[in-house]
């Protein structure tokens, strides 16, 4: 298997193309994964309806330097995914899609544009499965012959981290993503993206590393200039390498933990082109992911005392109620036009701070936690 991980320099967007093409070069070009005629799905990263300047969603001259390198090399660009829910029985996706502006990209290139939550879904078996052993996934994306990945650089308040292989979360329905993060456990949330990665595997990322996200990711974090696009056949080689990019230990990430322990991609990549020490950049750490660097005894003794616990600022709630909609554990209360999150039933997924469009959701931490905090930095 080939585990090269490709990283280029790309200063602004305005050169992108070049950038991505010197990526693919460095790891053996899209030559080796398409032929004349092949139907290529492009998967971004679009989570929020959010503009590509919030660093929230994948850029869109990314997304067009692929369509252009997918038709050169014979390929058939579609572009797809599914986005979170905003406002209930709405179809965010559509709105997501024409916000991050990658509507516009399929539109000037002739590209099909697919949005998962309306074109269907199929079950099927997962070999090997931790969590789910059966799953909804896009029909478009098992209907491709290849599968490309197309994540956004962003830390994660839940996993740290996402990337190449958490993109893939977007593969399935609302309910599926749900109960995966009802699992709670980060171990097992991580494992249940392994799940839905096994079944969805694609033959490449290439990653949108030039504006990235730190802190509060992966959509109320601050955008931060890293200056990368990174490219690997390999989706767990490519987040092995990110996550030591930003200063995060890949092995506190739940996914690459989960992904290795299973026998996807390797501990310990090559990187080819420019060298990882010449780019790395130390991101600002989110909040919520405090409690990945504590003991999991410690966890379990001390849980209620170590509580990271998002809270609604009712002064900038809109009542939209996108956190009812996206909430797992049904915790969140509305009483005389007041949202207010119930302690006992959540489950600190942050899903409701993660899809609020107005940042209402706060971090509140526990005394004992900001101490642990202070400690550690």
């Amino acid at each position: 298997m080939n585990t090269k991980v490709s990283i280029a320099r790309c200063h602004d967007y305005s050169n992108v193309k070049d950038a991505v093409k010197e990526a693919l070069n460095l790891i053996g070009g899209l030559e080796k994964i398409i032929t004349s005629g092949n139907r290529v799905l492009l998967k971004p990263n679009v989570l929020a309806i959010r503009s590509p300047e919030d660093a929230v969603t994948t850029h869109p001259a990314v997304v067009a330097a692929m369509c252009e390198l997918v038709s050169e090399v014979g390929g058939i660009p579609v572009i797809g995914d599914g986005s979170g829910i905003v406002k209930p029985g709405s179809t965010s996706t559509s709105q997501a899609l024409k916000k991050s502006g990658i509507e516009g990209v399929a539109s000037d290139y002739g590209v099909e544009l697919i949005n998962f939550e309306t074109s269907g879904y199929v079950e099927v078996d997962v070999p090997g499965a931790r969590e789910f052993s059966r799953l909804h996934i896009s029909k478009a994306i098992l209907e491709a012959d290849v599968i490309i990945s197309l994540p956004k650089l962003k830390t994660h308040e839940l996993t740290l981290y996402t990337g190449a292989v958490k993109n893939f979360f977007g593969a399935v329905p609302q309910k599926i993503r749900k109960q995966a993060h009802f699992l709670e456990d980060r171990r097992r949330f991580g494992e249940a993206i392994i799940d839905i990665y096994s079944v969805a595997k694609p033959q490449l990322a290439v990653m949108d590393g030039v504006v990235g996200m730190e802190g509060n990711g992966p959509a109320n974090g601050t955008p931060i200039f890293a200056g990368v696009i990174m490219a690997s056949y390999d989706c767990v080689a490519l987040d092995i390498v990110a996550s030591e990019l930003i200063g995060i230990d890949p092995l506190k990430v739940p996914t690459n933990r989960a992904a290795l322990a299973r026998g996807f991609g390797t501990g310990h990549p090559e990187v080819v082109g420019t060298p990882l020490e010449k780019v790395k950049i130390g991101f600002k750490r989110p909040e919520g992911g405090i409690t990945a660097y504590i003991p999991s005894f410690l966890m379990r003794i001390l849980r209620k005392q170590l509580a990271v616990k998002p809270i609604i600022n009712t002064s900038n709630c809109a009542l939209c109620r996108a956190c009812v909609s996206n909430c797992s554990a049904y915790a969140i209360e509305e009483t005389d036009r007041i949202l207010k999150i119930n302690d006992e039933k959540c489950i600190q997924c942050y899903c409701c701070r993660e899809l609020c469009p107005n940042d209402a959701v706060e971090i509140k931490k526990s005394p004992l936690l900001k101490l642990v905090a202070r400690i550690k930095s």
